[in-house]
């Protein structure tokens, strides 16, 4: 908001505002605040009702209209619509919902939500979380009349009621044509709830509203920043939305101009920590998604991430509009979303297929039990920990078929040297002694390629790991954003303006183990088409310590501990468990005994020495 001069024209324009409204509340004893206390004082829920008059340069719509003139006037803009401009309720006046864990305010104008707080959470500042304040949102339905008008509900007054339904606060928004002719907003706020449900319904405006032509509800938001890293935060911020009954799609990070899908369950304004969204009892035929990236600076665009919108063609049956939905304002939490069992665990970014399962129904229920009697960041080390172990015995395997082919070391070099200059021939002759040694190269790829998937499950967790949010651990005060122990009076680009510690500690982990294992190779001539294993072993901590200063402290501390302890694993493998001799001796042993070849190996076999043979007839 911009500040305005103070000057003696404000000065009177004040007092005049001031002599008008002492006269409106003598005479208009209705539109005083209302407060209603409901429950026990140690668990009161409030609903109150604020008047707050807007001064504007136009007062058509603002201030109620008092003779006929003026309600002709209102016709002419308006329509049948008019009469709501004849209403006390004409005027920007908010009504205020709330429960333990959320605070709505609803304005006249527009009957819709102005701000929505949540009362138990706070911002990186410290600050309460708003996810709807100071107009970042709108919620419209356009529809034209009968005498051909376009009409939009944000620039409409509605006339607001509140009362009880048991422990349920209602609040009706009723936008009239008359007395009992009405488009109506119900919203029924439960206790200690972030879904409340909502409804839009019309009644006896079939002859008012053109039914041959579908309402448009419009639904816009510009999602506010709550992390430290704006950057890191809108990574996770899109529009997600199911579709068919259990597909979902999103916009993905980028600006989509538009998105359209067909028999939609729910729609959801995901941010990272936090969501608005809006779900439907039946479903909506269709919808259309626009997003927009909001930062291109971070340094300048540090208020919004992205900007939303959804528009959703509504149908009138007989006339009249029935929509029952529920919509949800509250923390982008897999716990509280997966108990109302409408497939909203999906707007949490676990990952897909065998990704997803794994943090749905192993790794989540399992780091609830641990955070539930321990620190966060124990927790996370108690669940390293635990997965390593669960994977020793794939590292094994993977470990043991490493000392394989470094025993067979020497006798494959000497079948490359032996047939340097017949390519076909050297790998007919290793496929041989790998054969009769009962060693294969893939027998060591496949144990680490089996531990992909649980590696990659968790690279999805820790970022959306509601529960590791504002916890601290050591250095790091929030281990759901980045630790800092140093700021920089500069940026570097892609790696920022601070210097993360836990990053740098997972490099200096990941170096170690790499060289552990890819030393004994790198001390080999390098093979012709393989990678070299120097450049990578020098990359891998080298992303890690970049790409990582601006992730989740939580992640980083994960992948710490996660490689200290493979490396304690690999020295005890290798020291007390791993006996190259026995292995040699294995080997040996194995070479003298017949091996009965399978058909695949056999067919392989004949190729090859068919090929051999067509080499050797070219050559004469």
């Amino acid at each position: 908001m911009e500040n305005k001069k103070f000057d003696v024209n404000s000065l009177i324009g004040f007092v005049l505002i001031g002599a008008i409204l002492v006269w409106m509340l003598y005479t208009n004893q209705d539109n005083e605040t209302k407060t209603a206390e409901v429950g026990t004082p140690e668990n009161q829920e409030v609903v109150t009702t604020n008047e707050v008059n807007e001064t504007s340069a136009s007062t058509e719509n603002n201030t109620p209209a008092t003779d006929s003139l003026a309600l002709e006037q209102a016709k002419s803009s308006l329509g049948a619509f008019a009469y709501s401009a004849t209403l006390p309720s004409a005027t920007n006046k908010v009504t205020t919902v709330e429960n333990d864990v959320l605070q709505l305010k609803v304005s006249n104008k527009g009957g819709q939500i102005i701000e929505a707080k949540l009362k138990n959470e706070t911002n990186y500042d410290g600050e309460p979380v708003y996810i709807v304040k100071d107009n970042n949102a709108s919620f419209n339905l356009q529809f034209t009349t009968t005498d051909n008008r376009t009409l939009n509900t944000k620039d409409l007054f509605f006339e607001p009621k509140l009362s009880k339904s048991g422990e349920n606060n209602m609040l009706s928004m009723k936008l009239k044509v008359s007395a009992n002719e009405y488009l109506e907003y119900v919203y029924t706020l439960k206790p200690n709830d972030h879904m409340m449900d909502f409804s839009i319904r019309s009644q006896g405006l079939s002859n008012v509203i053109n039914s041959s032509n579908d309402v448009l509800l419009d639904w816009q938001l510009k999602a506010f920043r709550t992390s430290k890293s704006i950057t890191y935060e809108n990574r996770y911020t899109e529009i997600k939305w199911e579709y068919d009954g259990d597909s979902d799609d999103y916009t993905g990070q980028g600006d989509l101009d538009e998105d359209e899908d067909e028999d939609i369950t729910w729609i959801a304004f995901r941010q990272h920590f936090f969501s608005s969204i809006l779900l439907s009892n039946s479903s909506f035929d269709s919808a259309k998604f626009v997003s927009k990236n909001l930062v291109q600076d971070d340094e300048v665009d540090t208020l919004y991430t992205k900007s939303f919108a959804a528009t959703i063609p509504l149908k009138m049956n007989g006339g009249e509009l029935n929509e029952s939905m529920n919509w949800y304002y509250g923390p982008t939490d897999y716990k509280i979303l997966n108990d109302y069992d409408r497939n909203l665990d999906e707007v949490v970014p676990l990952g897909w297929g065998i990704f997803g399962f794994i943090n749905k129904y192993l790794v989540i229920p399992f780091f609830n039990l641990l955070s539930g009697f321990l620190p966060a960041g124990i927790a996370i080390i108690f669940l390293t920990i635990t997965v390593k172990l669960l994977l020793s015995p794939v590292q094994y395997k993977q470990y043991v078929s490493q000392a394989k082919m470094k025993v067979l070391r020497p006798e494959i070099n000497e079948i490359n040297e032996k047939y340097k200059d017949n390519a076909m021939k050297k790998q007919q002759e290793t496929m041989k002694l790998y054969s009769k040694a009962g060693a294969s190269p893939m027998s060591g790829c496949l144990p680490a390629l089996m531990q992909i998937p649980v590696f990659y499950a968790l690279f999805n967790f820790f970022p959306s790991a509601f529960d590791l949010r504002q916890k601290s651990f050591l250095w790091a005060e929030d281990l759901s954003s980045y630790d800092v122990i140093a700021e920089l009076p500069f940026t570097i680009p892609f790696y920022g303006d601070h210097i993360s510690l836990f990053p740098i500690l997972a490099s200096i982990a990941i170096f170690i183990y790499m060289t552990m294992t890819t030393g004994q190779s790198m001390q080999q001539a390098q093979q012709p088409g393989m990678p070299n294993m120097k450049f990578i072993m020098y990359l891998s901590p080298l992303f890690m310590l970049v790409f990582f200063n601006n992730y989740a402290s939580g992640l980083s501390l994960y992948y710490f501990t996660s490689n200290l302890i493979t490396i304690g694993i690999m020295l005890v493998i290798k020291n007390f468990i791993i006996d190259d001799e026995k292995i040699h001796a294995k080997i040996q042993e194995n070479k003298k005994k017949p091996k009965k070849k399978g058909k695949f190996a056999q067919k392989f076999q004949d190729m090859m020495e068919q090929a051999e043979q067509q080499q050797r007839n070219n050559r004469k």
